[in-house]
This record gives structure tokens, C-alpha cells and sequence, in this order.
């Protein structure tokens, strides 16, 4: 790619972020004029590797190794969660050898707390980074969204918080629309979403989003969430409120932070968490630490860092925000008219099946039939160990929606699960 370097209006913070004060421009970096406030606007562009195709091809993963793969970071104009223009970032794979007829693909990755752990900051380091490297290969353009407060976006994550991670998507979508147009790659008109984990509920927040608000800008063909938490005040509250240890207890506090973050439910947070938890976990997540850290501050049983006051109010059948809160962000409710095939184990033991299982509850109650959302589950073991294997299913059901034909020799379920990979680790 040939370098641009545009310096009429260049936006400070995105010259700071790609080390362009006093070092002149370098050859691998474009940042934009900033005199366009148009959500998706591409801001800036970063290389940040080149897969070889001998290196994806030591991977060893069951797919068609076409071409060696660009991971670009890019940032983009976005809103925040209460509709004010914002940046962020992503990841963009992109073949290097394809560039006619070329598909673009969304993946939402999992859950993380870290700011640098996002897919645009680690690049291949990012173990889901190679979703996206894996859809290059074939002749996608994947984007990687890092999701407001995560990567290059400043603040808080808004953990689970629908309208934020879909609009997050979105410009992603269309940021990386502006780059294939300004680098001469012959999109077609089709758009794909898939995610897992958090990334599976932004998957299905977007394709919300999409369908409601932008129909006729994305063509969108095909939509896979998995191992997805769509009932969070049901499903995902009842597993919090009980007395059981669980493997990520930091699932919790990240959610009552973001959604205070957003809502501002609470000033006092000594009326939510426990003492000591009430001064321990705001430090905690100020984008420095990994999931598993946190995790080593807190105890096996979520519940218990919440303060009594708090767990009391939020049991009774008065009203209360934060409940409502949830209510309104479950993604339930409505129904999907783009092709979806929803993942999940039925031993996921970070978000439970009947999340899931509620999801198609909801959409056949709106008359929403199986030939347009169907659920695929499985037995693989736990919430990581599932990600793999469906991740990968995911991609081939996705492949023959493309092709138009369902491909023969695939892989069996058994020789997915013994894959010497692990996208989803339960805390970063």
C-alpha cells in the first residue's frame, strides 16, 4: 500500500497514537483529515503485520489457505454510548492476493478487560485474531471492532451493553468499506457477522441494529452469535445470584461498573458492592488489568461482593434501575429477518444454554420459523474448549452461504475438537 500522510487537520490524538509528531510520516501509517464527522469515517491506518501463508498454514485449522494476510489496525469516527461522535478501533485482515470479489466479515471477539488485549493491539499475538486471519485467507476482508474502551478508544468498556457494541460494529463495517474503496478491493455486497462469548451478544446487537436502522445499507446474509448471554436478566442474573462458584467471577462487578458508567445508577458504589469490594474494584478496571487478575481479588462466588441493600432491592418486585437496566439491553423480543444460526454448549459453564434457549423461545413466540433462526448445540466440554470447534462451524456455515452449495470433506466435529487452539480464554 502506498503511504499517505494528510497533514491539514490532523486530530492530535491520532497523531500521538501512531507516533507521528516529530518522526515524520511513516511509510506504513494514513491519517485522514478530521473535518469528517461522519460516523465510520476512517481515521487512520496502521499496518501492523503480514502473515505469510507458510505461517497460517502451521496453524494447522481445517480451511482453504488462499493468501497470506495484512492485519491493519484502524481507527474510525464512532458514537459513544450516549450518542456522542467518538473513536475507536479495529482490526482489518485483509488477503493480499485477493482483491476481486472479496467478502466482508465481522467478527466480535470475547470477552476482555485489558486495553491492549484487544485484536488491533496484539495482532496475531490476539489468539482471535486468527478468526479473522482464517476468513482472509479465503477471500474475506474481516474487521475486528475492539468495541468503545477497548484498544485505542478511551474509557470504560460498556460490558454487554447492546446499543454501544452494535453502533461499534457497525462503523467498523463501514470503516472497512471506506478502506477497501480507497484501496481498489472489489467488494460484493454481502455482509457476514459472527462472534463468540461477548462478541456473540454484540454479534446479535448488530444484526439487530442492522435490520431496524440499516437495512438498506448492508446486505446482510448471514448472522452466527454464539455461546451468547441474550437473557441477562433472566438466565444470567439467576447464575449470579446463586451460591455457586463460578470461573470468571469478574463477569460480574464488569457489568454493574459499565452499565453505571452509562446509566448513572449510583453514586455511591458502597450501596452496590460489599465492603471491601466497593473500593478495590474501580482501580481494578481502569484498563490495566487482565480478567484473571481481577479475578484473584475476588471471591469464587460472584454474589458475594455485592452489598446486602443492594442484592435486597434488586430481589424485590418494586422497581429498580438496574434490573430495568437489564431488561432493556436483553436481546430478546424481536425478530430477525437475516439468515441466523445461533451456537451453544449445552455445558457452557461461563453462560449458561438456556440463554439460547430462551433467544428461540422468544423468536418462535413472534412466529420467527427454524428456516431462518435455528440453534446448533453440542457437548465439547467448557465455554473455551466449545469456541474452536463452533467458531469453526461457524465459518463453514457462513462459506456455504457464500458459495451457495454446501462443500463436502469437511472436518468432523471430533477433528475440530482435537485442534490445538484456543480463541477464548475465560479472562484477559
Amino acid at each position: 500500500m502506498l503511504a499517505r500522510c494528510h497533514w491539514r487537520g490532523i486530530h492530535l490524538l491520532g497523531a500521538l497514537i501512531f507516533g507521528m509528531i516529530g518522526a515524520g510520516c511513516s511509510d506504513d501509517a494514513f491519517i485522514a483529515d478530521f473535518d469528517d464527522n461522519d460516523r465510520g469515517a476512517l481515521l487512520a491506518i496502521r499496518s501492523v503485520e503480514i502473515v505469510s501463508e507458510a505461517r497460517i498454514l502451521s496453524y494447522e485449522l481445517p480451511i482453504g489457505v488462499r493468501s497470506a494476510v495484512d492485519l491493519k489496525r484502524i481507527v474510525y469516527r464512532t458514537v459513544d454510548a450516549q450518542g456522542e461522535l467518538t473513536e475507536a478501533s479495529a482490526l482489518l485482515a485483509v488477503p493480499v492476493s485477493i482483491t476481486d470479489g472479496v467478502t466482508l466479515v465481522s467478527y466480535q471477539h470475547g470477552t476482555i478487560v485489558k486495553k491492549d488485549g484487544a485484536p488491533s493491539i496484539e495482532g496475531s499475538e490476539n489468539a482471535e485474531a486468527l478468526v479473522a486471519v482464517a476468513f482472509a485467507t479465503d477471500g474475506y476482508m474481516a474487521v475486528m471492532p475492539d468495541y468503545l474502551g477497548l484498544g485505542l478508544s478511551p474509557g470504560l468498556h460498556p460490558f454487554v451493553h447492546a446499543p454501544s457494541l452494535g453502533t461499534a460494529v457497525v462503523d467498523a463495517l463501514r470503516a472497512a468499506r471506506h478502506f477497501a474503496a480507497r484501496e481498489g478491493i472489489d467488494l460484493e455486497d454481502r455482509v457476514f457477522l459472527l462472534g463468540y462469548s461477548e462478541g456473540g451478544y454484540a454479534t446479535a446487537a448488530a444484526q439487530q441494529l442492522i435490520e431496524r436502522e440499516h437495512a438498506d445499507e448492508f446486505r446482510l446474509a448471514g448472522s452466527a452469535p454464539m455461546a451468547a448471554p441474550w437473557d441477562l436478566s433472566g438466565s444470567m442474573v439467576d447464575l449470579f445470584r446463586s451460591d455457586a462458584s463460578y470461573p470468571a467471577p469478574h463477569f460480574l462487578p464488569y457489568t454493574l461498573l459499565a452499565y453505571n458508567d452509562v446509566y448513572g445508577l449510583e453514586d455511591d458504589l458502597s450501596r452496590v458492592f460489599a465492603n471491601p469490594y466497593d473500593n478495590i474494584l474501580p482501580p481494578l478496571f481502569d484498563g490495566t488489568h487482565t480478567g484473571g487478575e481481577i479475578d484473584n481479588n475476588l471471591p469464587d462466588v460472584p454474589s458475594a461482593i455485592l452489598a446486602p441493600e443492594f442484592v435486597a432491592a434488586f430481589d424485590a418486585t418494586t422497581p429498580f434501575p438496574w434490573r430495568d437496566r437489564l431488561v432493556e439491553n436483553d436481546l430478546l423480543g424481536w425478530s430477525p429477518t437475516t439468515r441466523t444460526r445461533i451456537y451453544h454448549c449445552v455445558n457452557d459453564d461461563l453462560i449458561p444454554v438456556e440463554n439460547a434457549e430462551t433467544a428461540i423461545a422468544s423468536f418462535r413466540q413472534r412466529g420467527v420459523p427454524e428456516s431462518v433462526v435455528d440453534l446448533s448445540t453440542g457437548d465439547f466440554g467448557s465455554h473455551g474448549a466449545c469456541a474452536p470447534v463452533f467458531i469453526l462451524l461457524g465459518k463453514f456455515w457462513i462459506d456455504d452461504i457464500r458459495s451457495g452449495a454446501l462443500a463436502k470433506d469437511r472436518p468432523s466435529v471430533n477433528e475440530l475438537r482435537r485442534l490445538n487452539w484456543r480463541p477464548v480464554p475465560t479472562a484477559r
